[in-house]
């Protein structure tokens, strides 16, 4: 969805230079944004999601009040590169002191991030998360999981409120008794259709885990502004003979459905935003920092963290239901559906065993109170095994302060993405009115 961004110019009126640079933003920026006929600064506004700045006069210093009474973003972008042009750094740092917040790329990618950015901002205000859950907190290992603050209605409530993204709720009870009532043919042929890597895993299994999936894509198809799911499938692992791990891979890949581990709806709107506007692989996991110490050796049942080259305090071992995370085919280097780890799931459910590239990382998660999203960059530096436990393959990532990292953390869940994105996070930050904090 193309977001509408306003041209400004200031009066008396435009002139050839003005022209000049709107024509190359059209250029530059057709195809992610749909730039409307221009306006006077000071004029009434037609509906938009931004306004953008072609070129900057020294007026600017003396409308700072229309500035003010601008309600949507302001994109300054007046070199012919698809940037801020050098000679408008004052006005900007300007505007700046006066309160008034600009985006003002130095890259064209970051422009075009930002018209994505604001496309998505758009698309979120129709779109809903779709969970399965019936007692969230009330079945298996309650006394953790009735601790997580997305299944709060206040959660919801503001993901309404910040994004526009609505919520639906279904029965996870009443999906496993569905896909139980598929036939073993069909689900033979989408196992069949789907062709993926499996060792260790039954007939029985691969059928269980295509079913399901095909019960999910049953809802999916009657409302396509779902655009996200997840369920709750470890706490109420009692409803289905499997886990959805098949299911968020083969979604993804057929309509770019994004996916929320024991329907975490915080980790499914950030991944939903990174990955939508960053293009950026990403993946959800859980994080154990290596000064967490025991409370993190005990819950993945092993004995020390891996052996790492210096600064063992500024590590965090990442893994997720026995591997690193549930991550897409199309992301990772080797992939591999297996059976389950955990012992909180049926004995016939499956897991994906797959791996990130090694190399530069960013993990990110949006606070609870959706006024800021934090992030830290690091390195994944390997991957580590520990036979006969709950990590039996998980990842190791370098960050800048280990320390600063537990004391600033948001979750537990966070949202890897490779590459380094602090930058490029920050400008989206400011299109969804959300600060950043780098941890």
């Amino acid at each position: 969805m193309k977001p509408r961004i306003i041209p400004l110019y200031f009066d008396p009126g435009r002139d050839n230079d003005f022209d000049k640079q709107l024509e190359a933003l059209r250029s530059l920026l057709g195809d992610q944004a749909e730039l409307l006929a221009p306006v006077a600064l000071g004029n009434e506004l037609p509906e938009a999601e931004a306004v953008v700045f072609p070129q900057l006069l020294g007026e600017a210093y003396r409308q700072v009040a229309a500035f003010r009474a601008i309600q949507v973003p302001i994109l300054l972008v007046t070199s012919e590169f698809g940037t801020l042009s050098m000679w408008d750094w004052e006005i900007a740092e300007y505007l700046r002191s006066e309160g008034i917040d600009t985006l003002g790329p130095y890259r064209l990618a970051q422009t075009r991030n930002i018209c994505r950015a604001l496309g998505i901002k758009r698309e979120l205000k129709d779109t809903k998360f779709l969970v399965y859950q019936d007692d969230p907190g009330q079945g298996f290992q309650a006394p953790i999981f009735k601790r997580f603050y997305w299944w709060e209605d206040e959660c919801t409530q503001r993901l309404a409120e910040t994004f526009g993204i609505r919520v639906i709720k279904k029965s996870f009870r009443e999906l496993g008794a569905a896909a139980s009532q598929i036939s073993g043919r069909q689900a033979d042929e989408a196992w069949k259709r789907m062709g993926v890597s499996a060792e260790g895993v039954s007939d029985r299994a691969a059928r269980s885990a295509a079913k399901l999936s095909l019960a999910i894509r049953r809802d999916l198809d009657a409302d396509p502004t779902i655009r996200a799911a997840g369920m709750n499938c470890l706490n109420e692992s009692q409803f289905s003979d499997t886990t959805p791990c098949l299911a968020w891979n083969a979604l993804f890949e057929e309509r770019g459905l994004i996916w929320g581990c024991e329907a975490d709806t915080l980790s499914m709107a950030t991944e939903y935003i990174l990955h939508k506007t960053l293009g950026a692989p990403v993946m959800m996991t859980n994080l154990y920092p290596f000064v967490l110490g025991d409370a993190a050796l005990k819950h993945e049942r092993i004995e020390h963290f891996p052996a790492v080259i210096g600064d063992p305090e500024n590590h965090v071992l990442v893994a997720h239901c026995g591997y690193a995370g549930l991550v897409p085919r199309p992301f990772a280097t080797e992939w591999t559906l297996r059976k389950k780890v955990l012992a909180i799931v049926d004995q016939n459910a499956t897991a994906i065993d797959a791996r990130l590239p090694v190399g530069d990382v960013t993990l990110a998660k949006l606070h609870p109170a959706m006024d800021k999203i934090t992030v830290a960059e690091g390195q994944l530096t390997g991957y580590a095994q520990f036979p006969g436990s709950d990590c039996l393959n998980g990842g190791v990532i370098r960050v800048r302060d280990g320390h600063r990292l537990m004391r600033r953390l948001a979750s537990h869940h966070y949202v890897l993405a490779s590459g380094h994105h602090g930058p490029d996070i920050r400008f989206l930050g400011k299109v969804f009115g959300l600060s950043l904090e780098e941890i």
